[in-house]
């Protein structure tokens, strides 16, 4: 960048284009016709788009596909996914196929309790907070009850408050620890309303509780904000068949139903390998989010936490082998939402969400593990078999030809070529080459 802006939010679409490509790239003219290239031909769908956040200059594309031939629950899906990376739709749909034939997938709700907080800091006598808490509670539910009353009539509201006490870590510190029930709605909106409305109510009403001094009353709020670390807000995803029935021809079912249990176990005690193992999960887990509208990095966060709840990371699934029945299963919080945000504003979400049959928060909770479980079933099994480079660099084939030059022909011929030959990229760059000069 040559030099600062000033006031870059306030000039038009053009103006931003312009100053971008004048000032923070190489060859202006071009950036200009590449940013243009990406914009939504009909003025108004792009009118949405750059509507959606701020100083939009242009349209990021991800792939949005389908991985069919999903048994959830004795119903069958398709998920759409929006992904970057090679192999994952392709191995969720692997997955589905094979559990497809063996019951399907089997989902059960654990909890849909969301989490806010207010932070304070009170320096005073905790008898007297306490007792100022026990008054307080319900002056701070009726001041949220103008807030509340739409929730409270479709069957949610506001579960809980707490008073916690964490002096012990940060001198002075305390919280509301405050739990929701936001149905269909992701919710954060609707928490965070509620608990900057119960900040306000507990420092007007410590400056008139008379047991405290005149600095007791003075509560330090320093923020109030939801957590995205929902443990009780958990689903869990499942399939299980006879171990007979675990047939793969590059090993015994017996030994592949131990080699996986291992790999997960592995996982479970292994950081190092939990991370990755994880990552694998998400790839399918974050896909479906992605393509509803639902806030990924925010499931991150909040599964990422969960897996290191037990003080150490490990893995989200586990693995069993029961009266011979193999069994592969995962718990994972997730707080999604199926109205409010982009699910009833971005098109394709929309579509996404009519794709899944327009599922509620819970069903939609479910199919997302289900895309997680899938995701690892695919990934480990891989592992244990035939290695995972196998798999994933045929599928990365075709990004590699195109980042090489290759025509649609020779692209046609290297594919062919390559389903029986190990793909690497020297292998790749030696036949393109090869046909090349040719």
């Amino acid at each position: 960048m040559k030099t600062p802006v000033q006031g870059f939010s306030k000039l038009s679409k053009t103006e931003k284009i312009d100053w971008i490509a004048t000032n923070c790239t190489k060859d202006p003219k071009n950036t200009k016709r590449l940013l243009e290239q990406y914009w939504n031909a009909n003025p108004k769908v792009q009118k949405l788009h750059d509507e959606f956040i701020e100083n939009t200059i242009s349209n990021y594309y991800l792939p949005f596909a389908i991985a069919p031939n999903f048994l959830i629950n004795g119903d069958y899906l398709a998920i759409p996914m929006a992904i970057e990376e090679s192999s994952v739709v392709a191995a969720a749909s692997k997955a589905a196929k094979f559990w497809l034939e063996r019951g399907g997938f089997k989902t059960e709700i654990l909890g849909t309790e969301k989490v806010g907080q207010v932070h304070f800091i009170y320096k005073g006598d905790k008898e007297k907070l306490s007792g100022f808490f026990n008054f307080v509670k319900p002056e701070l539910l009726k001041s949220v009850a103008s807030i509340t009353q739409n929730m409270e009539k479709r069957g949610g509201g506001i579960n809980n408050i707490e008073l916690r006490d964490l002096s012990g870590k940060i001198e002075g510190y305390h919280q509301l620890h405050c739990t929701f029930e936001t149905l269909d709605a992701m919710g954060a909106n609707f928490v965070n309303s509620c608990l900057e409305q119960f900040a306000k109510t507990l420092k007007e009403q410590a400056l008139s509780f008379d047991p405290f001094t005149d600095e007791e009353k003075n509560i330090e709020i320093v923020m109030s904000i939801l957590s995205n670390y929902v443990p009780n807000c958990l689903v869990k995803a499942e399939v299980s068949c006879s171990v007979s029935d675990l047939g793969n021809a590059d090993m015994p079912p017996e030994k592949f139903a131990e080699k996986f249990i291992q790999a997960v176990n592995i996982a479970k005690v292994e950081p190092y390998r939990a991370v990755t193992h994880n990552k694998g999960i998400m790839n399918g887990i974050d896909a479906v989010v992605l393509a509803t509208g639902n806030d990924f990095r925010a499931v991150e966060a909040g599964v990422h936490a969960y897996a290191a709840k037990e003080g150490q990371y490990s893995s989200l699934t586990h693995a069993k082998i029961e009266d011979g029945i193999f069994k592969f299963w995962i718990e994972v919080p997730l707080a999604l939402g199926t109205v409010g945000g982009l699910t009833s504003l971005h098109p394709l979400v929309k579509l996404a969400l009519e794709i899944l049959q327009n599922p509620t928060a819970k069903e939609l909770m479910q199919i997302v593990a289900v895309a997680g479980l899938a995701q690892n079933f695919a990934a480990v099994r891989s592992l244990v078999t035939t290695g995972i480079q196998k798999g994933h660099m045929k599928m990365h084939l075709l990004n590699m030809l195109n980042q090489m030059g290759a025509t649609e022909t020779e692209k046609q011929q290297l594919v062919t070529y390559f389903k029986d030959q190990t793909v690497t990229n020297a292998s790749v760059k030696e036949a393109l080459e090869k046909i090349k000069s040719e």
